[in-house]
C-alpha cells in the first residue's frame, strides 16, 4: 500500500501517511458539489492531497489550500501538490485546525477572504482504537478533531453563501446535523454510502450550509458484487481512476 497511487491526472506519494489512499475520499472528491463562484477551497486534515487535487482538477478556483497536523504527512502532500499539474494553485499549511481558525479570525476577515468551499474527510473513530501504528490512530480517532471544534471552526471560515463538505460514519449522521445546526448549518444533500445492496449503510456524505432547506437526500451503492462497480459509482469516479 505505499507504493504511489496513479490517477488519470495525478499521482499520489503515500508513504509517509498514516491513511493512505482510499474510497472515502474518493468519494467525497468526487461528490462535493463546485459552484461557478468556486474561487477559495480548503480541505482541512489533508493527509495525502487526495481531496484537495480532486477539486483542483475538478474547478477553476483560484487558491485551493490544506491544512495538515501531522508533519510527514504535511511534508508528502506539499510533495504531490507540487508534483500535480496545479501546483500553483494549491497550498498546505502545517498546523492544528484550531490555531489555523485563531489566526485566521484575529482581526475579523472580510467575506472575500474566507472560504466558500470547504471539505473535510474528518478523522471519526469515536470510540478507542488501537492497531499498533499510533500515527493511523491519531488520524483516524476523532478525539484529534471533535466534530464540534471542527464545525465551529467551519462556521468561522465559511463565507455566508458557501458549502461545506464531509464524510462520516453513517451511525454518527443525527448527531453530526444536530451539533451542526448550533452553528446555523443545515444539510442541502445527503448521500448514503452502501458497499454493495446486501451490506448496511456504511458512511454519509453530506453538504452543509448557512440557508435552510429541504434536503435532498438518496443513496449510493459502490458494487453489485465483488469488484463489479456499479453505475453510478463508476459515472462518479470515471474521471479519476484509471480502470473506470
Amino acid at each position: 500500500m505505499n507504493k504511489p497511487f496513479s490517477f488519470k491526472q495525478f499521482t499520489i506519494e503515500q508513504d509517509r501517511c498514516a491513511m493512505k489512499i482510499g474510497t472515502d475520499g474518493v468519494l467525497l472528491g468526487a461528490w462535493t458539489a463546485i459552484q461557478d463562484n468556486t474561487y477559495n477551497i480548503l480541505d482541512i486534515g489533508s493527509g495525502t492531497g487526495i481531496i484537495a487535487l480532486m477539486l483542483a482538477q475538478r474547478s477553476i478556483a483560484d487558491t485551493i489550500e490544506a491544512i495538515e497536523l501531522d508533519g510527514d504527512a504535511f511534508e508528502q502532500c506539499t510533495e504531490n501538490f507540487e508534483n500535480s499539474p496545479w501546483g500553483d494553485r494549491l497550498f498546505c499549511f502545517h498546523a492544528g485546525f484550531d490555531e489555523f481558525v485563531d489566526e485566521y479570525t484575529e482581526e475579523e476577515p472580510d467575506e472575500y477572504e474566507l472560504y466558500n468551499l470547504i471539505v473535510s474527510n474528518p478523522p471519526f473513530y469515536s470510540e478507542e482504537v488501537t492497531s499498533g501504528n499510533s500515527a493511523r490512530d491519531s488520524a483516524r480517532q476523532n478525539t484529534s478533531l471533535p466534530f464540534d471544534e471542527l464545525l465551529e471552526g467551519v462556521s468561522k471560515l465559511l463565507t455566508k453563501k458557501g458549502s461545506f463538505s464531509t464524510i462520516i460514519p453513517f451511525k454518527e449522521e443525527v448527531n453530526f446535523i444536530e451539533i451542526a445546526k448550533e452553528f446555523n448549518l443545515f444539510p442541502k444533500r445527503i448521500t448514503r454510502v452502501k458497499g454493495n445492496p446486501e451490506t448496511e449503510i456504511k458512511r454519509s456524505l453530506l453538504e452543509l450550509t448557512f440557508t435552510q432547506t429541504e434536503t435532498v437526500i438518496d443513496v449510493l451503492i459502490i458494487e453489485k458484487e465483488r469488484h463489479v462497480y456499479t453505475n453510478a459509482y463508476k459515472e462518479l469516479t470515471k474521471d479519476f481512476y484509471l480502470k473506470m
